[in-house]
């Protein structure tokens, strides 16, 4: 496969192969922008666009009249933004039932049609799904990659690399954010409106256009302000409904807060992490709430009005919405080791940022801290009173503990066995 000189090679691209030669379709969804169709567009023979402006209407035709004429063309074939004719999904399932083979159809989308359910069941055996991202910064070229999480699995006895990130030029990429189209451009300023851009699109269209409900955009920026201030908690409904009255004069219901945050969900503006349960020693009650996230930090920074300089003035902003960019780096990883990101908190306020467990099993335990030594050593003993009172009767040990840090000179392993690694140095 000949991929463009111009395309950077993503990820997503050896789990689009994979995928495709395991099963008859593959659904590509995330936020738009984040370069689902020119991934896609690599591993596709043939392309239908269904917002396509000028031949839309000639679409939406023929998937309600004939929509198999939409079907037709060199596999893998690619539909689009599918969701613009929810029949299509139907048409895709049974011509992938009644053809031989796999790597039939690749389809995107950027929003969840409304009828979830009901798509999830018809599609089993018959799709797989991959969740795009914007891009990490190994994709984007900022982290040299020295260290790879999955090497960590294999709890290495000794790792080396040098950090060539600065903690301004980590303010710069969290506003930025992992927009291919932002990555790409040279003037820094420039790059810097992308995810300005892409936030007003989100508050003056997107966010209505999902479901056809009109929301008001000036209570959808505040809706998102809030959200910013709250990223990396388990703040409550009624917590957030609190931080927004303070400035908005109408009334407003929990259930109101919620329609909008469930709108911002389908269009993967937000993507919230689900709590980890463990086995432990202990009776601490695990806290089970959902935390609360962007998909990319610069989608924060844009809804507070936040630059670099900002974060730089600001170092308890900075290191809540450098948390966020590690996260996100961090479920691209997983993914492609077949794994997922959780967060833990118990009742007695012990809490780890993210833990990255893999479908077999293997776990690691991971700090996120800007840096320094007093930082790190807190971040330690942490990742160890965690791990002390996890059962290993009951389930594995952690194969890793990971300090992930913004600045500092070297990834390097401590003698008590625990990771420091500076962002700039991972991968997958």
């Amino acid at each position: 496969m000949n991929m463009s000189d111009k395309y950077r090679i993503r990820i997503a691209d050896a789990m689009l192969v994979r995928k495709l030669a395991g099963q008859g379709a593959v659904l590509i969804e995330g936020p738009k922008w984040c370069g689902k169709t020119t991934t896609a567009e690599q591993h596709a023979k043939s392309v239908v666009y269904m917002a396509d402006n000028k031949k839309k209407h000639s679409y939406l035709q023929l998937a309600e009249i004939d929509p198999d004429a939409l079907l037709d063309g060199e596999i893998p074939h690619l539909i689009d933004e599918w969701q613009v004719a929810p029949k299509l999904w139907d048409a895709v399932r049974f011509a992938v039932d009644h053809r031989k083979g796999v790597g039939h159809f690749i389809l995107t989308r950027s929003a969840v049609p409304a009828d979830t359910k009901e798509i999830v069941h018809t599609g089993t055996g018959r799709f797989a799904w991959l969740t795009m991202r914007p891009m990490t910064l190994w994709e984007s070229g900022e982290s040299n990659g020295r260290v790879s999480l999955q090497q960590l699995f294999a709890h290495p006895d000794r790792i080396t690399a040098t950090n060539d990130l600065s903690l301004k030029e980590i303010a710069f990429l969290i506003c930025r954010g992992g927009w291919p189209q932002a990555v790409d451009m040279t003037d820094r300023n420039v790059a810097l409106d992308q995810a300005r851009h892409y936030y007003d699109a989100v508050v003056k269209q997107d966010i209505s256009r999902v479901d056809g409900v009109n929301r008001r955009p000036e209570r959808v920026k505040r809706l998102m302000r809030s959200y910013a201030r709250h990223q990396g908690s388990q703040a409550s409904l009624s917590v957030i409904r609190q931080d927004l009255l303070a400035n908005d004069t109408h009334e407003l219901k929990e259930e109101t807060i919620n329609t909008y945050i469930h709108a911002l969900k389908k269009i993967f503006v937000i993507e919230e992490m689900e709590a980890w349960n463990p086995n432990l020693r202990s009776k601490s009650a695990i806290r089970t709430s959902n935390t609360r996230y962007f998909i990319d930090p610069s989608i924060a920074t844009a809804a507070l009005g936040l630059g670099p300089e900002d974060l730089m003035n600001d170092l308890n902003s900075f290191g809540l919405l450098f948390e966020t960019l590690c996260v996100r780096d961090l479920r691209v990883f997983a993914g492609a080791l077949d794994g997922e990101v959780y967060h833990y908190r118990d009742k007695s306020g012990l809490e780890c940022d993210a833990v990255v467990h893999l479908r077999n099993g293997s776990y690691g335990l991971i700090e996120i801290k800007l840096g320094g030594e007093k930082l790190i050593e807190e971040a330690v003993v942490t990742l160890k009173t965690l791990s002390s009172q996890i059962d290993t009767e009951r389930m594995k040990a952690p194969a890793f503990l990971l300090v992930l840090t913004a600045v500092g000179d070297f990834a390097y392993r401590r003698q008590d066995g625990v990771y420091v690694v500076p962002i700039g140095c991972l991968k997958d």
